[in-house]
């Protein structure tokens, strides 16, 4: 008998918050869609074509000062309850700090703006 995936499991567990995270991923990919459409693989990638580990660096230098605006902004919002003076909401936070990961993964694995 064949053993189940990890992926089996949850989904026969646990179907609505599969289900619900599924959801959420194609959220974020649309939201990401976009941005892209928007802003352009630019603003990543700091003008550079990310060739060398230099370019690399620096672009993930700025996912990591985005990231931790984001942090900071969720610490203002859940931690300390204050409200936030530009209007972005708790979940548009998670959202855009969840995207920032997928970001920086692509930029390591050479696969940004390809």
């Amino acid at each position: 008998m064949k053993e189940q995936t990890a992926r089996e499991y949850c989904e026969e567990i646990y179907p609505e918050m599969c289900k619900e995270f599924r959801v959420i991923q194609d959220e974020m990919y649309e939201t990401f869609c976009k941005k892209q459409r928007n802003y352009g693989p630019g603003n990543v990638s700091v003008g550079t074509s990310l060739q060398t580990k230099e370019d690399v660096k620096l672009s993930l230098t700025g996912l990591w000062f985005r990231i931790n605006d984001k942090i900071n902004r969720l610490k203002q919002l859940v931690v300390l309850g204050e409200p936030d003076e530009v209007g972005e909401s708790i979940q548009d936070t998670y959202e855009d700090l969840t995207v920032y990961g997928i970001i920086a993964q692509l930029v390591q694995r050479g696969k940004w703006a390809k």
